[in-house]
């Protein structure tokens, strides 16, 4: 077997010393351009391979980034995660990736696990923890970290999120120009982090059309068994919801369960945030769409940039939804008495 080339092999054929021919394994920033391209053309000539272990034992980080996210299983996160790995294969990093549940308890120690793994940055979906409080070795003078699809509880730091509420205002809009007035919206924990976002969008659409914000058709999603009516307060009575708006893909799925047992397909039905099927339904469900794969991609380009020495204020970039109309939102109001069945 042929051996792998070394560090030494490199040097020669580029005519550099060792020094430098790690400093630009390093992205060290100082090595002018025509010696980094050298080096550059060297490593690819003899198929050079930095070796992480090594490295990581020069640095005291690995070759590695953290992400951590609250549930691996939801399709959001999962097109996030996606998105972040494959970021970072391109960086030559490895991805370490943890779920940290529904508990501020687990999320910290999650978040401690991974800075123990000596990893060289961070990208973060907060949840219940406030990072402010916390004293973690994170942000500027320690680990790298970047956080996506909300901002942590307390203090400046890079942040990625969806424009949530203009995209919930686009949403509730779109229902009203349907002719719609009692719009319900649906969600899961309304007073965190992009849900009370979303739902400040829903009322500034109401506000913009000079409709009374109805408490009442509002309600509060919680993991109830899937044949719960819960929408029920809002669908019965003398003056029902002639539309739905959903705060995110989890609840619209259990929105369209509901709609669909009960044979309430003339409900117009928006959906904030895409999820599988929801092309496939009859009426197809019109969604306010964000990008996970585009958030992830920007955090971790973000990362590495911080990783690689970038020293800027803390940004907060928002990313736009897309609204894609399917059929389900474009309904118009139907008397009380109306019933489609399936």
């Amino acid at each position: 077997m042929t051996p792998a080339p070394t560090l030494r092999d490199v040097a020669t054929l580029a005519g550099v010393s060792i020094k430098t021919v790690s400093r630009v394994v390093n992205d060290d920033p100082e090595v002018t351009v025509a010696t980094a391209s050298k080096v550059r053309q060297a490593i690819e000539q003899l198929g050079y391979r930095p070796n992480p272990l090594a490295r990581s034992l020069r640095t005291g980080r690995d070759e590695a980034i953290g992400l951590v996210v609250e549930s691996i299983g939801d399709p959001f996160f999962a097109a996030l995660t996606e998105a972040v790995e494959q970021a970072a294969r391109e960086a030559g990093l490895f991805l370490i990736i943890a779920g940290a549940g529904d508990s501020a308890t687990h999320e910290r120690a999650v978040v401690m696990g991974l800075l123990h793994r000596s990893v060289s940055g961070l990208v973060v979906v907060p949840n219940l923890l406030d990072y402010a409080k916390e004293h973690l070795s994170i942000g500027p003078g320690g680990v790298p970290v970047v956080f996506v699809d909300r901002p942590p509880a307390g203090g400046a730091a890079d942040t990625v999120l969806a424009d949530n509420r203009e995209g919930a205002r686009h949403a509730a809009a779109h229902l009203i120009a349907h002719g719609h007035r009692r719009i319900a919206f649906v969600g899961r924990s309304l007073d965190r982090f992009p849900l009370a976002e979303r739902i400040e969008g829903y009322r500034d659409a109401l506000k913009e059309a000079e409709i009374e914000f109805d408490p009442a058709l509002v309600i509060s999603r919680t993991r109830a068994p899937l044949d719960a009516q819960f929408l029920d307060p809002v669908l019965e009575g003398e003056n029902p919801a002639t539309a739905v708006l959903s705060g995110n893909a989890v609840t619209s799925l259990d929105v369209v369960r509901d709609l669909h047992r009960r044979g309430r397909t003339d409900v117009a039905f928006v959906s904030f945030d895409d999820f599988p099927i929801a092309d496939s339904l009859t009426p197809p469900v019109t969604v306010a769409r964000q990008d996970p794969a585009l958030m992830g991609r920007t955090a971790t380009d973000l990362l590495i940039s911080r990783i690689r020495g970038d020293t800027s204020p803390a940004h907060l970039i928002r990313l736009p939804t897309t609204f894609v109309e399917r059929g389900s939102g474009e309904l118009r109001p139907r008397a009380h008495s109306a019933r489609t069945t399936i």
